[in-house]
């Protein structure tokens, strides 16, 4: 397949494994779920590939079902803020399709990655017919919230080590991550993408963490021991 095809171009219909990895299949009623199956889709994006970009008409409600996405912005003076990563399991914009109005930020691949989607006139078909949807939907923009405002916590923090802990916190979030499990696929690299610090730095702080019995770096991976130490972490 040529490599110069967008994600758009490149979607298709989801495995069967692949759905089974969508977190709100199950809260749907038989009805539902099949209006949704006949609208899903799903595109294999490359690292660096844009799942959307600031400025760009929603589309789709986006998830992850495999690797990691990262969500960003850029800020008067052109330096970009990263909020959050988006490992397997999470879904993201539902603010953005439910007001229907243009990113506010970037999602990009920062590896390999398996991107759901569902059109957004889906999206709101659901939320006009589907309590379990709904209520789904709406532990999302609770739990958004509180991601939102502890990144804004993250970005004033001088502390590396603080920085790394507290970001590896929100990414172990089982209600918006809940395809994580006990533990992250994540690469020193990806992290300090995703924290703004040099990977050396996060090597550090992974060091320090580790000591501490707070985590334990694992082959391909991080383990979190004690996510409540992680969550008041101190530095």
């Amino acid at each position: 397949m040529s490599t110069d095809l967008t994600l758009y171009q490149r979607r298709r219909k989801p495995t069967l494994d692949e759905v089974q990895g969508i977190p709100w299949m199950p809260l749907l009623r038989p009805d539902e779920r099949a209006r949704a199956m006949a609208e899903l889709v799903v595109g294999d994006a490359a690292a660096g590939d844009y799942v959307c970009r600031v400025g760009k008409p929603v589309t789709y409600w986006f998830g992850v079902v495999e690797g990691l996405l990262k969500m960003s912005a850029d800020d008067a003076q052109g330096m970009t803020m990263t909020f959050t990563g988006v490992p397997p399991g999470g879904w993201f914009g539902e603010g953005t399709a439910l007001k229907r109005e243009p990113y506010r930020y970037n999602i990009q691949a920062l590896r390999k990655s398996v991107v759901a989607g569902l059109p957004v006139d889906s999206f709101h078909w659901l939320l006009d017919h589907s309590i379990g949807f709904n209520r789904f939907v709406m532990n999302q923009l609770n739990e958004r919230l509180g991601q939102f405002i502890a990144a804004r916590e993250i970005d004033r923090m001088n502390n590396p080590d603080l920085r790394v802990a507290r970001s590896l916190a929100a990414l172990f979030n089982q209600v918006l991550y809940p395809g994580v499990g006990e533990i992250l696929r994540i690469t020193q690299q990806e992290l300090a993408y995703l924290v703004g610090l040099s990977r050396q730095r996060v090597n550090e702080a992974l060091r320090a963490l580790e000591k501490q019995g707070t985590i334990r770096v694992e082959y391909g991976g991080l383990r979190v021991l004690d996510i409540s130490a992680l969550r008041s972490s101190k530095g």
